[in-house]
């Protein structure tokens, strides 16, 4: 069985470029221990550790709709509720025992599927 390393993802408002552009749907990896060292020696989190997030979520996030890249003020600029989201996604991607929200495609009812990780 080989482990699931990306993650498929709707954001619940979407993120607007500057030409206007909406962005849903994007694609999330699972974070390294790079992902989480590295940020702690950032000016802007030593400055505000809160700023973690939008450093680790522009590390991870593979694709957002047609960006060609997702940097931390990409990050900045989405909607509340889209980062909330998003910082779920992360939480539950990277723990042991994952489960998400899912929609069927053709008939529109929502379950969760549990996603557990392989036990050595």
């Amino acid at each position: 069985m080989a482990l699931q390393t990306e993650f498929e993802f709707t954001l619940p408002k979407g993120y607007v470029d500057a030409e206007g552009n909406l962005h849903k749907k994007g694609t999330m990896r699972l974070a390294t221990a790079k992902d989480e060292i590295l940020p702690q020696k950032d000016p802007r989190v030593q400055a505000n550790p809160a700023y973690l997030s939008v450093i680790l979520l522009s590390r991870v996030i593979t694709r957002l709709g047609s960006l060609e890249d997702v940097t931390p003020q990409t990050v900045e600029g989405l909607f509340i509720q889209d980062l909330s989201y998003l910082q779920e996604l992360y939480r539950r991607i990277n723990e042991d025992d994952i489960a998400l929200g899912v929609k069927c495609p053709h008939c529109g009812s929502a379950f969760e599927v549990r996603l557990d990780a392989p036990k050595e």
